[in-house]
């Protein structure tokens, strides 16, 4: 599975159903754009050009790398294998041809639904913020930014949710789009069932509001029974079925028509957990240390707690139906209609290699360069939503003997690349490993729309 680089986190089964969700803006005789949002850790650049390719072969130049984004809603209970980059594909042993089809199918789908509904009607724009839902999993961290800088928000991560309303110019309301902020780890890093997580919770949440006559429940009903009330029945059922003689599955992709269609987009969610009721450590149940979030020095016993703890089923249904309900008063109160021309842009732009102006503190400036992609000794400790293993803490800027050697056995960083990376000392220089092809992507493709 994709998120958490758990080798051991092997998926046995379904949560729910993943989704890829479109819409299209078009001017009649003019620009359009297509965004589509992937119930999926991230999206991906081979999966991005196979669409493309097979959008291409159907419309023409209708739909390019300039006027299409995808984006994952960054759920850490979704497949693995899809991405072509070594550093992403490690856990999953490789590249999964199954993981990658079934998605390059889905998005091309929605996008073709997507077109086929294309009708006259508004977009209509609202914000707010939702304060329930995410909370800094790194505070120590973002104390370190200057306090004139931090003096310019309110809170230590962004609060605000952004959406847009869609409504047909004669059948009314037909869908909406959302973005905020909160990693989708309310399903843990043992967690094996495919999962949407919190943002696929909430994107079900509402479809099915709307589907229902929009009237929000006291509780949202979960997306999973009660497992302990329906096991007998479960086991009862699953006996009941005869085994097959081994016949070969083929990939399918199911292929749902809604009248109303409503994505729960993924934000700036960098260091923003869903588990928000704090970090604690698993042996002692006490607070984890705040500046390195270990306990007794092990960062692999500090864990943070969704609302639903220790149900992590039920963390999920809450942070989903959190977002759902914003999103409802959000909607209903979506009255500012946006106008103007459609527009967007396009760039490939090489992050390993751009020249920075930063100013200097007495006056005048200094130009710098970037370099390529590395992995400080951080990274490996993981999060408080996923530790990590071995003896690795959070925000370690010195780095060990040990490791360095096990780390030179695949490559040694140069010095023009370990000055570059200071103060973070260098565990993994996947920027610069290219075997048996790229560890790491050097550029990234930029699209505003």
């Amino acid at each position: 599975m994709m998120g958490y680089a758990n080798s051991e986190q092997i998926a046995s089964g379904v949560h729910f159903r993943l989704r890829a969700r479109a819409f299209i803006v078009a001017e009649p005789q003019g620009n359009r754009v297509a965004f589509v949002n992937l119930d999926a850790c991230m999206a991906s650049q081979i999966v991005t050009i196979k669409v493309l390719e097979r959008l291409k072969a159907r419309y023409g130049d209708l739909y390019t790398e300039k006027n299409v984004a995808i984006s994952g809603i960054h759920t850490h209970a979704g497949p693995g294998g899809y991405l072509q980059y070594v550093t992403y594909i490690v856990t999953s042993l490789g590249f999964v041809r199954q993981s990658f089809d079934v998605l390059v199918d889905g998005i091309e789908q929605a996008i073709m639904q997507a077109h086929q509904s294309l009708r006259p009607g508004s977009v209509s724009v609202n914000k707010g913020d939702l304060l329930d839902a995410g909370v800094n999993r790194s505070p120590s961290s973002y104390l370190n930014n200057p306090a004139a800088e931090r003096s310019k928000y309110k809170y230590n991560v962004d609060k605000e949710m952004t959406l847009l309303k869609f409504v047909d110019s004669k059948l009314g309301p037909i869908g909406s789009f959302n973005w905020f902020a909160t990693h989708g780890t309310s399903m843990s890093r043992t967690n094996s069932l495919i999962s949407g997580d919190n943002k696929g919770a909430a994107a079900r949440f509402m479809e099915d509001w709307f589907q229902s006559g929009q009237k929000i429940p006291r509780r949202v009903s979960t997306i999973v029974s009660d497992l302990r009330q329906n096991h007998s029945r479960l086991l009862d059922i699953a006996a009941s079925y005869k085994s097959s003689r081994g016949q070969s599955l083929d990939a399918k992709v199911r292929v749902r028509k809604a009248s109303f269609v409503s994505a729960f987009c993924q934000s700036n969610c960098g260091d923003v957990s869903p588990n928000v009721l704090g970090t604690f450590c698993i042996d002692t149940g006490l607070p984890c240390d705040f500046n390195h979030s270990t306990c007794n020095g092990k960062n692999e016993l500090c864990y943070g707690r969704g609302p639903g703890y220790p149900d992590e089923f039920e963390s999920t249904r809450i942070i989903g139906e959190r977002q759902f309900k914003m999103a409802v008063g959000l909607f209903n109160k979506a009255t500012e209609k946006l106008q103007g021309k459609i527009g967007y842009q396009h760039a490939y732009v090489d992050f390993s290699n751009l020249e920075v102006t930063v100013p200097k503190a007495g006056g005048g400036s200094d130009t710098v360069k970037t370099c390529p992609a590395a992995m400080g000794f951080g990274f490996a400790a993981g999060t408080t939503d996923g530790p990590g293993a071995f003896d690795f803490k959070q925000g370690d800027d010195k780095g060990n003997a040990f490791w360095r050697l096990v780390r030179n056995v695949l490559t040694t960083p140069g010095p023009d690349q370990i000055q570059c990376q200071k103060p973070k000392p260098i565990l993994l220089d996947t920027g610069e490993m290219k075997t048996p092809y790229d560890w790491a992507v050097s550029g990234s493709i930029l699209c505003f729309m």
